[in-house]
């Protein structure tokens, strides 16, 4: 009995002249075009199980590689397709980075079906040295998250990165400023455009962006609120709003000693909107440049680190006024859970494990307790 003819696109069999069967269909590539795809058996049943997998993961719109694609082709389309439309867009500039830098000129030849661990290996000690330990422990995080959206399109079996462990990277040693030093710093900071953003660093524990992208229209100074709802970040060749790390906004309360560097920005701002007229541009932010553009963040850290240097401070990152925050505020009485939400965590751990530091004199007051509590006897 005759078998019946597949219908249009459901491919076609035939057998070879060494005895064994050939199945060929048309199937979506990752890219979205269609390219004939082949595959064989040595039984009529098996090479048509195999032909009904293909015409089934094509009408599931599955795309299904005629051929194992390069990482140098997987990784550009999975930036596309994946990251850009899910993500937020400062992490799609750093997955473009790494790959860029990275993981294509070191792995982008090789093959999906062919990856080995060993090539994976090979490469964190090339990114080892070429950059640091970080960088590659970062370079292993894309490239894992890559091929794992590959397993989910059913491009490969398995996710050889996840069988090699990520660089071990020495976690950097952090020493905030005391109370005694971030007072100083606002001190030596006064004369400075920027002060107003420096005030709101080191009482309010403002990320950067978050000081850069900050809104007139989220500042209310009568009630002395503050909502935190973007970001100001640079992607590529342009500065961009964004929402917050976490993705909410958050209303803070603000002292007073935050309310008159403000009022004085604000005057200062309109100043300069009347001087320079039409030519202004008018972001909405509360920190601008001469004309009403945003501030460069690298400029921001560049005043910082000036001011600090001057003042004859411990050099510290503008970041790490954060740490100094939590620390004061813990220092203070403050509950876990209100730092937590100042500071915009997502996770109270991260408040209590990564941006609480003792210092000295805090350890020095504690074990004195012990002198009271262990005396002895007379």
């Amino acid at each position: 009995m005759a078998r019946k003819r597949n219908p249009n696109g459901a491919g076609s069999i035939w057998q070879r002249k060494d005895g064994r069967y050939e199945a060929r269909v048309y199937v979506r590539q990752p890219d979205g075009t269609r390219k004939r795809k082949t595959v064989y058996g040595a039984t009529w049943e098996e090479c048509d199980e195999k032909r009904q997998e293909l015409v089934r993961r094509d009408r599931q719109g599955i795309p299904t590689p005629s051929r194992s694609a390069k990482l140098s082709e997987w990784l550009p389309y999975w930036l596309e397709e994946h990251v850009r439309p899910e993500r937020k867009r400062t992490t799609y500039v750093k997955y473009e980075m790494h790959t860029r830098l990275y993981l294509v000129p070191l792995l982008g030849n090789r093959r999906l079906e062919s990856l080995t661990t060993a090539n994976v290996r090979r490469m964190l000690s090339a990114v080892t040295a070429q950059a640091s330990a970080a960088t590659a422990k970062e370079a292993h995080r894309v490239l894992r998250t890559a091929l794992t959206a590959a397993c989910r399109e059913e491009l490969i079996s398995r996710n050889v990165v996840q069988l090699v462990p990520a660089p071990q990277v020495e976690p950097r040693e952090l020493c905030p400023w005391t109370l005694d030093e971030s007072l100083t710093f606002l001190e030596a900071a006064r004369s400075d455009a920027l002060y107003p953003a420096f005030v709101l660093a080191v009482a309010l524990g403002l990320r950067r962006g978050e000081i850069l992208g900050l809104q007139w229209r989220d500042v209310d100074l009568d009630r002395r609120t503050l909502t935190v709802r973007t970001t100001l970040n640079r992607g590529g060749k342009e500065l961009y709003l964004d929402t917050t790390k976490n993705r909410r906004a958050r209303v803070i309360p603000v002292p007073r000693m935050c309310v008159a560097p403000l009022r004085w920005q604000h005057m200062r701002q309109a100043g300069q909107r009347a001087a320079l007229g039409a030519e202004w541009h008018d972001s909405g932010l509360v920190f601008t440049t001469r004309s009403g553009r945003p501030i460069e963040p690298r400029n921001l850290y560049r005043s910082f680190q000036r001011v600090s240097t001057s003042a004859g401070l411990p050099s510290v990152r503008l970041h790490d006024t954060r740490h100094g925050c939590a620390s004061l505020l813990f220092a203070a009485g403050v509950a876990p859970r209100t730092v937590m939400e100042i500071l915009g965590h997502s996770q109270i751990a991260v408040t209590m494990n990564v941006y609480t530091h003792v210092n000295a004199e805090t350890r020095r007051e504690a074990m004195s307790h012990m002198d009271r509590l262990l005396k002895r006897r007379r």
